[in-house]
């Protein structure tokens, strides 16, 4: 077009960047956005917002936010995009202070801009702030009628917050229901495991003659491995096989991850050894499930396996790849991960860097995980709660605690995870009084509810320093009904300090909630060994023999010259990298 002396003008380029974003082709884009400077065309918001889009699909997000603050005029779409970049990122927070910076901007939203934000509200789970931005919607709705469209993102984001009585009532007042509504209703069912009532509606579908699309059984599929249903997962399997549909790349994916996440591995590598044509997405989903089942061996073979097919691994293979090594405390193999990922030059973003820092961190290498972490050009919450848990698994609750306020004085909210690694940080270190300014500033000072998780590491916190009627006065103090892991730390503590009658407590409840587990049988009778109570050991060993429990081996494993040497009592298994 050039070459023939024909104009390109403001419609031209937005085309030809919205082509660079759908093969993320960033540096083509650069050019393109340099020849737009030269020919003064940035100063459009039409190609302003292209710009914006193709750096946020491409993953430069500094840069898409650098001309999002440099736009003298933006319009609604300026924002819309803007909010969309971050929430395709999974920086939530930073899509959230766009939508409150629009919103104090008295910007009104459109609505496309309204069904970004509501999705960005799906991915944040709360339904508080879920029901804020349906009333939104509603204000800033032109009829009183919510559209199709609109009303099924609410749909979406009511099931996933876990409200479905709110997501049914939106679904019975729509006149005309989609594909696209039903699947979302039905999938929302399946997430929030009432399985029968989700068959029941994809039955109703049926007898309404609304037939499901490859998207339906897609997303199906999606969530029976995201509730781990194996059963419903098959059942669609052979759903797709009954009525004909085109066996794709992409249903064939969806089905190896669901095998995967339901710890199924024979399925998902038969489907995956049947496919003639394999991407990089099914070699990132049997890899997956490899991983998830914790065969290391079997994924770094067939990592070897998709090099030599000649398909090019992406981050997310490398961060599958990156967290199995961090799991197994493999250096040697993260580090190996981490050069090749260097030699083929593959665009680092933060996501990768995080996995790179997490791998190095919890792999004892704290000092090449925080120079990785002081290279980075931009840090989200994730990183900094991967340092910060490296430190403190290591016993550097110190070294922890600066973070934590190094990471405040930059600007970054803390969330539940940051604050379960510091307390992590502390429990290790023995920072009682540390920790317990924590847990205060958590709950006081930054109004965070805590979980389950935050009370164990309370507990574990006080137990570990001999503090065990506070930590027990803790648990009776607790809003949420105390879990394994909570009576489990209790337990543990009490062992530490030879106090049996606390560890019968402990004990006691354990059992009611599990009664079937009963590694804790053996832990309560070494408690009374150490107290010399005879008797009682007797009489625990004698209830386990009695109904025949066989203790689980436990094992330990260490890395040496790239293989993970796995010891089991009586053997060993080696884990071939």
């Amino acid at each position: 077009m050039r070459k023939n002396g024909s104009e390109v003008d403001n419609f031209t380029i937005p085309t030809i960047l919205k082509a660079c974003a759908q093969v993320l082709m960033t540096r083509l884009g650069k050019e393109i956005h340099g020849f737009a400077i030269k020919n003064g065309l940035d100063g459009d918001a039409y190609v302003s917002n292209a710009l914006i889009q193709m750096y946020s699909e491409c993953g430069s997000l500094v840069s898409a936010r650098y001309l999002f603050d440099e736009m003298p005029n933006r319009d609604v779409v300026s924002w819309s995009t803007m909010i969309r970049g971050y929430h395709k990122g999974g920086l939530l927070e930073e899509a959230l202070e766009v939508m409150r910076e629009m919103h104090f901007m008295n910007v009104r939203p459109s609505e496309v801009a309204l069904i970004s934000m509501v999705s960005l509200f799906t991915d944040v789970a709360d339904v508080e702030l879920g029901k804020a931005i349906h009333a939104c919607v509603v204000r800033n709705c032109k009829d009183e009628k919510l559209g199709v469209a609109i009303a099924t993102a609410l749909i979406d984001m009511y099931s996933k917050c876990g409200n479905l009585a709110y997501a049914k009532q939106l679904f019975n007042r729509l006149n005309q229901n989609s594909v696209v509504s039903w699947t979302v209703m039905i999938s929302g069912y399946i997430r929030c495991n009432e399985i029968n009532e989700g068959i029941r509606l994809f039955a109703e579908m049926i007898e309404e003659n609304v037939f499901p699309s490859e998207i339906t059984i897609l997303s199906l599929i999606i969530e029976c491995g995201f509730v781990g249903d194996l059963q419903l997962g098959r059942w669609l399997h052979a759903y797709i096989l009954r009525n004909g549909f085109e066996f794709s790349l992409a249903m064939a994916n969806a089905l190896v991850d669901m095998y995967g996440k339901c710890r199924e591995i024979r399925s998902a590598r038969t489907l995956f050894d049947g496919m003639k044509s394999k991407d990089v997405m099914i070699w990132n989903a049997v890899i997956s499930a490899y991983a998830q089942a914790h065969c290391i061996d079997k994924a770094f073979e067939l990592f070897i396996h998709m090099k030599v097919s000649k398909v090019r691994p992406n981050e997310v293979t490398m961060v599958g790849l990156l967290s199995l090594c961090t799991e197994a405390g493999a250096l040697e193999m993260g580090k190996w991960l981490h050069t090749y990922i260097e030699k083929q030059g593959l665009e680092v973003d933060v996501i990768l860097k995080t996995a790179l820092v997490d791998m190095y961190a919890k792999c004892g290498d704290v000092n090449g995980a925080y120079r990785l972490f002081s290279e980075a050009i931009y840090r989200d919450i994730c990183m900094w709660n991967a340092m910060m848990a490296g430190y403190g698994m290591h016993g550097c609750g110190e070294e922890a605690l600066i973070f934590f306020i190094d990471m405040e004085r930059s600007g970054v909210k803390p969330n539940d995870i940051t604050f379960i690694g510091l307390l992590n940080a502390c429990s290790h270190a023995g920072l009682v009084t540390e920790g317990k300014s924590v847990f205060d500033k958590m709950v006081h000072g930054l109004g965070l509810v805590p979980k389950i998780e935050h009370y164990g590491c309370m507990v574990d916190l006080l137990g570990r320093a001999g503090l065990l009627d506070e930590a027990h006065e803790m648990i009776k103090s607790m809003p949420l009904r105390p879990n394994m892991i909570v009576w489990g730390a209790l337990l543990a503590a009490s062992k530490l300090h030879k106090n049996p009658s606390m560890g019968e407590i402990a004990a006691t409840q354990i059992l009611e909630i599990e009664p079937q587990n009963y590694g804790y049988n053996v832990l309560m009778s070494n408690i009374y060994a150490v107290a010399n109570r005879w008797n009682d050991v007797a009489g625990v060993r004698r209830v386990m023999k009695e109904i025949r429990v066989k203790k689980e081996p436990g094992f330990s494993s260490v890395e040496v010259n790239g293989l993970v040497h796995k010891f089991i009592r009586g053997g060993m298994v080696n884990w071939k990298s």
